[in-house]
């Protein structure tokens, strides 16, 4: 599926790992692909979610993703188009590889429900870590921005 650009991903930022996660994904994003949406903040209006079946509870369960041709994006497919839009081709390709869905998707939902816990427990930090700036190094070794 061909990703249409600017992509709009919706995420919850009263979780410190999700937080992190999108502001350092949105920090190596060089051809401002990606547009962030604080879908917790009180603020929030979810009359942008009129007639496409989506709701605000259903925004803050799982992380969505909408391209500019309106086509919406869930959980994996979402992350994997969000780190492709960061430059991170090879992190996305893990995250959208089908041979992986079998445990990556029981994982992601392990994850999702538990997001406070971990991050009370420092998980902001290691995501923080792991997608670093451009200019502070690698995202990781695997990455082609890294060589």
């Amino acid at each position: 599926m061909s990703i249409r650009y600017p992509l709009t991903v919706f995420y919850d930022a009263s979780c410190p790992m999700c937080a992190s996660e999108m502001l350092a994904l949105k920090a190596r994003d060089r051809e401002a692909r990606l547009e962030l949406i604080d879908c917790s903040a009180p603020e929030f209006d979810e009359s942008m979610l009129a007639g496409v079946g989506i709701n605000r509870a259903e925004l803050m369960a799982r992380i969505h993703a909408r391209d500019a041709h309106g086509r919406w994006l869930v959980a994996l497919d979402a992350i994997e188009a969000a780190y492709r839009a960061a430059g991170l081709e090879r992190t996305a390709r893990f995250w959208g590889s089908r041979r992986m869905r079998p445990l990556l998707g029981p994982l992601y939902r392990w994850v999702a429900r538990r997001r406070q816990a971990l991050s009370r427990l420092g998980a902001g930090a290691l995501v923080r870590r792991f997608i670093q700036k451009p200019d502070e190094g690698p995202a990781s070794p695997a990455d082609e921005s890294w060589r």
